[in-house]
This record gives structure tokens, C-alpha cells and sequence, in this order.
């Protein structure tokens, strides 16, 4: 099974397989049809006061990762997001899509850790 992140401003490719949008907010400049997205997944995402604090602040990340995951934890929507990745895993590569231009440090990175962690992805 293959659970990928990138970056939605990067180019789709057949290869991204199943393509989620995991940010709250809409990515600027960026149309609906270039970001072939499957599903946008925002009830998934941080709570704006968790996002704003963190702020893509890179010395606040390890702080964000576990407040993150806290919410994960209490999200009502995670165990059918959880399901609903576990069933396209089955038919091919999923890829959970973010605009943060840090690629190490941002919400999606806490989220594919998770998800592989509940067992969705290995």
C-alpha cells in the first residue's frame, strides 16, 4: 500500500492514484481543475486556532505534531477518514495534498503518520 503527500501545486500525475486535499483553507492561486483533487478533506484539518499558533513555525512543530494528533484523536471524522483511505489503499496509491510550501514540517506530514500508524497505510 502506498500513502504519498505532496505539495497540490505540484504537477498531478496518473501516478498520485487517489488525490485528498487535507488544508482547511483552499490553497491560493491555484484553479479546482489544476489540483485534480478526488476529495477535499477539510474536516480533517487543524483547527484554525492550532493553525494559526503554529503558523508553519518549524521550532513549533514537534508541539504541533502532538496537539495535532490530539485533535486527530477527538475528530469525529477520522475514523471514516481512516476507512475511506484503507478502501482506496486497496485499489491503489493515495495522496494527501498540502500548500504549505515547507515540506517537513506541516500538517499532512502529522496526518500520513497517522494514518499509517491506525493501520491504513503500511
Amino acid at each position: 500500500m502506498d500513502l504519498r503527500i505532496k505539495r497540490v501545486y505540484e504537477k498531478p500525475e496518473e501516478s498520485d492514484g487517489f488525490r485528498i486535499l487535507t488544508d482547511r483553507l483552499w490553497p491560493r492561486g491555484i484553479s479546482k481543475e489544476k489540483a485534480a483533487l478526488d476529495l477535499w478533506e477539510k474536516a480533517i484539518a487543524p483547527s484554525p486556532e492550532l493553525r494559526k499558533w503554529f503558523g508553519h513555525e518549524p521550532e513549533k512543530f514537534e508541539e504541533f505534531r502532538r496537539k495535532y494528533r490530539d485533535e486527530l484523536e477527538e475528530n469525529p471524522e477520522t475514523e471514516r477518514l481512516i476507512s475511506l483511505v484503507k478502501a482506496e489503499l486497496a485499489k491503489g496509491p493515495v495522496t494527501l495534498l498540502f500548500g504549505a510550501k515547507d515540506k517537513e514540517h506541516n500538517q499532512t506530514v502529522v496526518l500520513q503518520e497517522f494514518l499509517q500508524e491506525k493501520g491504513s497505510a503500511s
